[in-house]
């Protein structure tokens, strides 16, 4: 019997270093562990020439695209959706899909229906995601795959914080790992450190993240030049050093205004560390569990900078606090689905979205 074989098509891909890359490069290398033929396409870097010869070429028994308001908007090009009928097609909402653009009303709007129209099943991989799909498209409910996500280290190459700012041993050092670009809210992170560094002179604040967005990029590197010893910018940080960095921290911060479900949240939490992270809905669960979990860290008010700069003085002020919700954090992760159980879940997902084709 011939192996699946699974197109993957994503806003980035390795060697970029997003969310996104880091999603399908996760999926990637279960499903191949799993014995599943896959090729993952960045679609910043193809036309749908480019593309249509992957389909002639690698011939996949089914698309998934991730991020469907990029990915799955570039697959109802009149061009593709017309050689690519026969393919089903699996969707995957990401953070800014559920909360702004299922709402979103005209043309864009339209289209993010129209390729969830298109999708025979849409994998969501939190319950705040799949409730929210079903909110405003209750039509398509009966397509929700549900499959835990989970994360994993590409590697244990050493990234020390401390030693690339040329900090001391004793700063408290505060790590914010996200692409600058407005919905992270990197630039309202810096500005909130200004005062918390004029408060607690030992507190440091790394950015980590390429620059998405270039208007607002170009406005953070501005303010960061400004800023003093306390904050660095370190517009990469490579896939594989990412679990040394998180070591190397102090807390970590996550001041998105919107998100799914972050894997920089859900590493921060499998690496032991304490959490400050916007009170949103995407953070609330990697942040505090469910039931009997123990918190993992503090939620603040996204548009209440006070709140922010409490929250993080309590931490800096109470390394018993910071202790206690590093190690409920990282006991809770202990019990997460693996990147193994992750990829058998996708594989369910695919086989029933083929199932649902061929009955069409």
């Amino acid at each position: 019997m011939r192996e699946l074989r699974v197109l993957i098509l994503s806003p980035t891909v390795f060697p970029d270093v997003t969310g996104n890359a880091v999603t399908a490069e996760r999926w990637r290398r279960s499903l191949v562990q799993r014995g599943v033929s896959v090729q993952v396409l960045g679609f910043n870097h193809f036309g749908a020439a480019d593309f249509l010869k992957v389909i002639d070429t690698f011939k996949p028994d089914v698309i998934h695209a991730h991020h469907v308001s990029r990915s799955g908007v570039f697959l109802l090009d009149s061009r593709i959706a017309s050689r690519c009928t026969h393919i089903p097609f699996v969707v995957s909402p990401a953070g800014t899909d559920i909360s702004d653009d299922f709402r979103s009303s005209g043309e864009h709007g339209e289209q993010v229906i129209q390729a969830c129209a298109r999708a025979s099943v849409i994998v969501t991989q939190g319950s705040w995601t799949a409730d929210r799909i079903a909110e405003f498209l209750p039509d398509f409910r009966n397509r929700i795959f549900h499959v835990p996500k989970t994360f994993c280290w590409f590697g244990n190459s050493i990234f020390d914080l401390r030693e690339v700012a040329g900090w001391k041993a004793e700063d408290l050092v505060f790590f914010l790992p996200a692409g600058i670009r407005p919905v992270k809210g990197n630039l309202e992170c810096l500005l909130a450190f200004e005062t918390i560094h004029t408060l607690r002179p030992q507190v440091r604040v790394v950015f980590a993240g390429p620059p998405l967005d270039p208007h607002y990029a170009a406005r953070f590197n501005e303010t960061i030049k400004g800023a003093g010893d306390f904050a660095r910018w370190v517009s990469t940080i490579p896939p594989e050093a990412m679990r040394s960095a998180y070591r190397t921290s102090d807390v970590v911060l996550n001041t998105s205004f919107s998100e799914g479900l972050s894997n920089a949240l859900l590493e921060a939490v499998a690496a032991g560390k304490p959490i400050l992270a916007s009170d949103i809905a995407g953070n609330r669960w990697p942040v505090l569990g469910a039931g009997a979990d123990l918190p993992a860290g503090l939620l603040f008010d996204v548009f209440d900078r006070d709140d922010f700069t409490g929250k993080a003085l309590e931490l800096v002020d109470n390394e018993d606090l910071r202790m206690r919700l590093g190690q409920g954090g990282f006991k809770r992760a202990s019990s997460w689905p693996t990147p193994e159980e992750e990829a058998e879940g996708l594989m369910r997902a695919y086989e029933e979205a083929i199932r649902r084709y061929a009955g069409k």
